[in-house]
């Protein structure tokens, strides 16, 4: 069974950046069979009902201001794949939760950055799907859960977000990770490892330095999504960890 995955990502200048995280993410594919398509939920792509994207070929979106000229240029012309998106759909009527189809939007830096580390031919078909940041967390949970089988056909379940990711508190000149991110993570660690939903279903109240770690919770919930994708085997695998600017954390976790 296809593995789902969370990856962090970072600023918009992640793709264009030379650290451990990107590293890791050029080589992460070699640990997994080639996918025959993707299907990726971005925090920066939100809507109150589930979307789900149906093109044929992908633009990009450069929602970010202020980078370097570099980002402007870079494309991920990634195709699109009508079935898989039909079936998408199919699988959230299935379970309850009502859609609408997009077959306008390009990936914004939340989908196509990581996907240009991780994947830089743009050769394996992608379905972007959007984020409620209004649901709950066990709704949130859900949703992943219902797209569960999909793994099955060997397609390829991503959530990209960030689980420390408080942009009012980055350090540009930090020197070292602030305490309050590394106890959100540790308790964030714990819970997913023992697959604790109990807990994680209530982390605003429960986990140390929630409001801080996630003052919103777009950037969180494509974690719990992925999780929810893994709900079969319950296995959660932290693959990497590290932090930028004191507090900004890039982490991957991977669900069997």
């Amino acid at each position: 069974m296809m593995p789902s995955f969370f990856f962090a990502h970072g600023a918009p200048s992640l793709v264009i950046e030379d650290h451990a995280y990107t590293d890791y993410l050029k080589k992460v594919a070699t640990t997994f069979p080639k996918p025959k398509a993707i299907v990726l939920f971005s925090a920066h792509w939100e809507s109150r009902t589930q979307a789900v994207s149906q093109v044929d070929t992908y633009s990009t979106i450069y929602d970010f201001s202020g980078f370097p000229d570099e980002l402007y240029r870079m494309t991920y012309p990634a195709k699109g794949d009508a079935a898989i998106a039909k079936q998408i759909t199919d699988l959230f009527a299935a379970s309850g939760i009502d859609t609408v189809v997009d077959t306008q939007r390009g990936l914004d830096h939340g989908a196509w950055a990581v996907l240009k580390l991780i994947y830089p031919d743009a050769d394996i078909p992608v379905v972007a799907l959007s984020v409620n940041r209004y649901l709950t967390a066990e709704e949130q949970y859900k949703t992943g859960q219902a797209l569960a089988s999909l793994r099955e056909q060997d397609i390829l379940i991503i959530g990209s977000g960030g689980a420390v990711h408080n942009l009012r508190r980055v350090n540009w000149a930090a020197d070292r990770v602030d305490e309050w991110a590394i106890a959100f993570e540790s308790w964030l660690q714990d819970k997913l490892e023992r697959w604790d939903t109990e807990a994680l279903f209530r982390y605003q109240e429960l986990a140390p330095y929630a409001s801080e770690a996630v003052p919103t919770a777009e950037h969180f919930i494509p974690l719990l999504i992925a999780m929810g994708s893994g709900d079969q085997h319950r296995s959660a695998e932290l693959l990497h960890r590290s932090y930028q600017w004191g507090n900004l954390s890039l982490t991957v976790w991977k669900f069997n």
